[in-house]
């Protein structure tokens, strides 16, 4: 099955080449590095532990789980990797200091996988939500390294995939030697993937444990110092948005702007994907507004602008205790929603679209303690667009609401927390040096 697997991923590989050479800014990133070319490490007697965060969401989620790695296990070694470019920057910027190397994951062909494991040679490799490489898995296991799930989810979507090779991934899943789940429903899919009960533990889901150390960090200070940022004018966050979103963001925006008295909102649009950032401000200079990149160089008139494009990487979680209402994207399409619970932690008045699959439970829980706001299912532009104009209204005009929201998902975050706990409880139970009788 092995031999089937590789012959069919080489296919696919070859089949995404052309998308590799038009898009490499994106698709090309790391690519020497994923064949196994990586940076220098230059080994000593400390055990390696191997992170594997696959992008921004992961890697941001990684964070209170890499603080308590490296108190806890201080004759550890950590090294981290990314799929993604954007996951490799924020990597890169936020663990500093704390990994001794940031690096790509390798293909999933047996010669790159065997050149980073010797490169680094882990005792132990946490993937983070349940990225299962075949290849991988085996050469982890055969180097003697432990393989740990980590915040595992397992959305039905994916289970009834794999059970069409329900064989091969009990094969694969046999390399796991612990899974650490987010809920049940995670915990009992995997297990029917065939996984032994006694290697599933559920810990929760550690983006719950997010927080922000300082409202007022120097990022958040400076973004609120050079765009004016104060309540005399609202400011929406419409986050992590994908096409064709920010058209229906912008046109929900300018009619706020045409029929609101007494408030005047500001607009700051952060677009999922770096590739699109020139995309959204061609579309953000076509509106009839003082608009401004943030990558621009500072200027006085950058106070007085209506639209702001985040057009940076890692700088999301600084913006969001100057929001006043966050629009969070990949909502408006089928694509099934980006995160809600970095804007819970700033205690802020959630929007989201209907499509939210992606974060079922998460949703479910917001939504039973009355703490987000979800549009309905419309057909058409003109009607997606008056759905977020008539949230954004009623929000902009109720304060109480605001608050009520606001109050209502830190709550929620609150009650859910402790999975970075519970995980390292599971991980203590390997990673811990065996001693003798």
């Amino acid at each position: 099955m092995f031999v089937i697997y590789s012959l069919l991923y080489s296919i696919a590989f070859a089949l995404m080449l052309p998308l590799f050479i038009l898009r490499r800014e994106k698709y090309a990133a790391g690519f020497w590095q994923r064949l196994g070319n990586l940076p220098e490490f230059k080994q000593d007697d400390r055990p390696v532990i191997w992170l594997h965060c696959v992008s921004v969401g992961e890697t941001n989620a990684a964070r209170p789980l890499v603080d308590e790695l490296v108190t806890q296990f201080p004759s550890h070694r950590l090294v981290i990797s990314t799929t993604t470019k954007t996951g490799q920057e924020l990597a890169r910027k936020i663990f500093a200091g704390k990994a001794d190397a940031v690096f790509y994951f390798p293909f999933d062909w047996k010669f790159s996988v065997r050149r980073a494991l010797s490169k680094f040679r882990p005792s132990a490799i946490l993937l983070m939500e349940t990225e299962i490489w075949p290849r991988f898995f085996r050469g982890a296991h055969k180097s003697g390294a432990q393989v740990v799930i980590v915040n595992g989810r397992l959305s039905e979507k994916s289970f009834r995939r794999y059970s069409f090779i329900r064989r091969f991934v009990k094969r694969v899943l046999g390399f796991v030697d612990l899974a650490l789940m987010q809920g049940e429903r995670d915990a009992a899919r995997i297990i029917d993937l065939e996984l032994g009960i006694d290697n599933v533990r559920i810990t929760g889901n550690l983006k719950f444990d997010q927080q922000i150390e300082n409202a007022e960090n120097p990022l958040t200070s400076q973004l609120r110092e050079r765009f004016g940022i104060d309540r005399s004018q609202p400011l929406i966050v419409a986050a992590s948005t994908h096409e064709p979103e920010e058209k229906w963001v912008l046109d929900a925006f300018n009619k706020l702007r045409e029929t609101a008295t007494g408030i005047s909102p500001r607009l700051m649009l952060v677009p999922r994907h770096p590739e699109r950032f020139d995309e959204v401000a061609e579309l953000i200079s076509g509106t009839d507004t003082e608009n401004v990149r943030r990558s621009a160089s500072p200027s006085p008139e950058d106070r007085n602008a209506d639209i702001i494009l985040l057009d940076t990487i890692g700088e999301l979680r600084a913006v969001y205790p100057l929001a006043d209402i966050v629009f969070v994207g990949g909502s408006l399409i089928p694509h099934g929603g980006q995160s809600v619970l970095e804007p819970a932690v700033a205690g802020k008045a959630i929007i989201t679209g209907p499509y939210t699959h992606n974060f079922i439970d998460i949703i479910r829980e917001f939504r039973s303690r009355n703490a987000i706001i979800e549009t309905r299912v419309v057909p058409l532009d003109g009607a997606i667009s008056s759905e977020l104009f008539i949230a954004f209204e009623q929000l902009l005009n109720d304060a109480a609401k605001r608050s009520s929201l606001g109050k209502n998902a830190a709550a929620v975050m609150e009650t859910n927390r402790g999975a970075t706990a519970k995980t390292m409880d599971g991980l203590k139970l390997l990673l811990a040096p065996k001693t003798g009788n």
